[in-house]
C-alpha cells in the first residue's frame, strides 16, 4: 500500500471514497491478517484526513453564521 498517495494530499471526496472502499473490503473479509491491519491503518489515516477537512470547513462556516446571526438581531 506504499504506492498510495498520502491521505493529506487527497481531497475530502477522494479520502472519503477510499475510506468507504476500505470499509467494504474489511467487512467482506477474505484478506489476511497483515492485509487487514494495513487496510485498517490506511483507513485510520483517511478518517483523520476527512476530519481535518470537516474541521476546516466548520472553522470557515461558524464565523459566517455568527456574522449573519448578528445582523439578523439588529
Amino acid at each position: 500500500m506504499s504506492e498510495l498517495p498520502d491521505p493529506s494530499e487527497l481531497s475530502y471526496e477522494q479520502a472519503r471514497d477510499e475510506l468507504v472502499s476500505i470499509v467494504q473490503r474489511l467487512e467482506t473479509g477474505g484478506t489476511t491478517l497483515e492485509e487487514s491491519l494495513a487496510l485498517w491503518e490506511r483507513g485510520e489515516a483517511l478518517a483523520e484526513a476527512c476530519q481535518r477537512w470537516l474541521d476546516g470547513a466548520r472553522a470557515r462556516v461558524d464565523p459566517a453564521q455568527d456574522v449573519k446571526g448578528s445582523s439578523d438581531a439588529t
